[in-house]
Parts: C-alpha cells; structure tokens; sequence
C-alpha cells in the first residue's frame, strides 16, 4: 500500500494550480504564485488562522467595516481575499449574500468548512482573485478586501481595482484596507526597523519575520500612490483612515460613468 504523504498532495496540487495559471494569458501577472509568507496548505491555513486570533477580534473587525459600509440587510458583498473567512463569517448575519472569493484554495477550504460549522447558507465560495475572478452575478452593492491587494504589483494593483470598480453597482462602496507607507522616505530605515520590531511586539517571533518578509518580498506601496490606483481605477476616496505610518484604510464609491 503506497503511503500518501502531506508534501506529496500540496507537490500535487501546486502542480495542479501552476497548470491552470498557465492556461490564462502568458503576459498576466500570476496572482496565485506565493508572495511572501506561503499559506497555501491546509496545515498553514489552520496555523494562520490561529496564530491571528491571538491578536485580532475577527467579529469586531468586522462590525467596524459593516458600520462604515452603512449597507442594507439586503445588500450582496463581495470579499476579495477572503482568506481564512475573517470579515465573510462574520459578515454573513448583516447580508444577503457574501462571495468569497480567494487565490488560495487552502484558505478557501477553511473558510468553507467555517461556514459550513456556522450553519451559513449565504455565502458563496469562488476561486479567484483580483485579476482572475469572473463575476457572473449581478453588479453588488459593496466589495471588501483586507490585507490582500499587497501581493500585486503596482501596476497589477491598478488592473485589479478597476476589475473590482466593474463589478460594483453605480455608487456602490470599496472598502479596502492595507500595508500602505505614509512616511519619509528619508528615514525608511529607522521607519521599516519600527515596524519589524512591533510586529515582533505584538505577533511575537513570527510576527518579525512575517514582516520582514513583507518588506523584502511583498508589494506594499505608498500612500499617495494608493489614492492614485484608486482614483484612476474609477473610485472617489469618501474617508481615508490611517492607523499609523503603515496601516492605512480607504472607504470609496465608484464614481458614476
């Protein structure tokens, strides 16, 4: 009997999922090769997952992003990297529907099986992402996505925001939120050493090394660069909230044609 071993399966579908990237244009960037920190295995899924409810409170996160989005129980959201279910879980009790929509079938998997203990009948499961996910609804009310647009390119940032503005009905509402740099360039070094060290404060070791990973291998960008991609990608920045030099989030409408 041959034994089937875990590093066997995620080699599997690796291969499985390098194959079907390659069957979409040769010139598009592959949003769903690993940038940075890789969680796509159901055993890392389940440890990020973990590891960030020690520090965050998923349902109050949510219930902040619901407040702002100010929609009726009757609206239809998306959730643009949906990760491990930290907003659609939660988001399912204030709407019609949720679409959970990731690039990591691992994390789609756990929010699924969350979904699923939860008794949630609401929400709909799509694997995709920014420049790959074919909305075949309606246009929705309002799209979320929370620490997910970092891992493209700037150039693909702005790609991927004006898919998401074709997606939204006319005023619909973008809530975003990310690693975004709002300080000096003159002193990055002092800046980016701050942000390793409380990361490593807060998340503890891995928080460190997750952050400087971030740093080295991810694509965060700049504040004024963020307003531009958002802008041009067809969207009018309502509120604008920055939780310190690195954390930024944005509340837009799309701007009627």
């Amino acid at each position: 009997m041959v034994k089937v071993r875990e590093m066997d399966v995620e080699f599997c579908h690796h291969y499985a999922r390098t194959l079907e990237a390659a069957s979409g244009p040769a010139w598009r960037y592959d949003e769903a090769k690993p940038c940075g920190v890789n969680y796509n295995s159901i055993l890392l899924a389940g440890l990020y997952d973990a590891h960030h409810r020690t520090f965050r409170d998923y349902r109050r996160e949510t219930a902040e992003i619901v407040d702002m989005l100010d929609l009726k129980p009757s609206a239809t959201v998306i959730d643009m990297g949906c990760g491990t279910g930290a907003f659609t879980i939660h988001a399912a009790a204030h709407y019609r529907t949720v679409h959970a929509v990731d690039v990591s079938r691992a994390m789609l998997r756990r929010t699924r099986r969350k979904a699923r203990k939860a008794g949630l009948d609401n929400v709909q499961f799509h694997h995709g992402g920014f420049l790959t996910y074919e909305h075949e609804s309606a246009p929705v009310d309002a799209i979320v996505t929370v620490a997910a647009l970092h891992h493209l390119p700037d150039f693909w940032k702005l790609v991927g925001l004006y898919r998401l503005a074709s997606m939204l009905k006319p005023g619909g509402r973008l809530y975003l939120f990310d690693v975004v740099f709002s300080f000096d360039i003159a002193h990055y070094e002092a800046r980016i050493k701050h942000f390793v060290r409380a990361a490593g404060t807060e998340m503890g070791p891995s928080g460190q090394a997750e952050s400087e990973t971030h740093c080295r291998d991810e694509y965060s960008t700049c504040d004024w660069i963020m307003a531009g991609l958002l802008e041009r990608a067809g969207f009018e920045i309502t509120t604008t909230g920055r939780q310190n030099e690195f954390f930024t989030s944005y509340l837009c409408t799309k701007r009627s044609a």
